[in-house]
C-alpha cells in the first residue's frame, strides 16, 4: 500500500498561487480533468476518478480528517472502461458523492503540489508528499510544512477533510 502525507487549504485563487508554485516546481504545470464519484464504504474511501482522457482510476484510501498534515494510505487501480465500473459499483455499494475538478499539477521533488479548481467550492491547494521506502510520517511532514511556509500558505486556510465532504455540508452537487 503506497502512503503520503496531505495537506489540502482553501486559497484565493489558482492564479494566485501558480506563480509560487512554478518558482518551486521542477517542470511546467499539467492540466488534467478530474471526475470523481465517490461510493458507499465501511473504511476509508472508496472512488472511481475519471480522467480527461477517459481512463479511471479506482482509488480506496484511508486518512484522518485533521486540518495538518495527515497520513494518507491508498491503493490505485488502472482501468480503460471506467463507465462500466461506476456503474458495477453503484448498483453494489450506493454513490455517496461527486466531485468534479480542474487541477493543474506540479512537481516539486517528492511532492504532487495540485492546484485545483473544484466545482461548487472554489479553489483549493493540495499538497502530496509521496512518502519513500523508510521514510518516516514526520519527514514527510516536514516537507509539507516546509513547502507551504515557502508558497506563503495561510496555516488558517487548512482544512479538514475531502471535497466531497465539504460539497455535502454546503448542500452543492456538481
Amino acid at each position: 500500500m503506497a502512503r503520503n502525507i496531505e495537506i489540502k487549504a482553501r486559497i484565493p485563487s489558482v492564479e494566485a498561487l501558480l506563480g509560487p508554485a512554478r518558482a518551486l516546481a521542477d517542470g511546467p504545470p499539467v492540466e488534467i480533468l478530474q471526475d470523481d464519484t465517490f461510493f458507499t464504504c465501511r473504511d476509508g474511501r472508496l472512488k472511481l476518478r475519471v480522467l480527461g482522457d477517459g481512463t479511471g482510476q479506482l482509488i480506496h484510501y484511508t486518512r484522518p480528517d485533521t486540518t495538518g498534515p495527515k497520513q494518507s494510505d491508498y491503493t490505485i487501480f488502472e482501468t480503460p472502461d471506467p463507465a462500466t465500473l461506476r456503474e458495477v459499483l453503484a448498483q453494489a455499494l450506493g454513490v455517496t458523492g461527486r466531485v468534479i475538478k480542474r487541477r493543474l499539477l506540479l512537481l516539486c521533488g517528492q511532492t504532487r503540489i495540485h492546484l485545483d479548481r473544484v466545482t461548487g467550492l472554489g479553489d483549493f491547494l493540495e499538497l502530496e508528499v509521496l512518502l519513500r521506502e523508510g521514510q518516516s510520517a514526520a519527514q514527510g511532514e516536514a516537507i509539507a510544512e516546509g513547502l507551504c511556509a515557502r508558497l506563503g500558505l495561510d496555516p488558517d486556510a487548512r482544512i479538514a477533510g475531502a471535497y466531497r465532504d465539504l460539497l455535502a455540508a454546503a448542500g452543492t452537487t456538481p
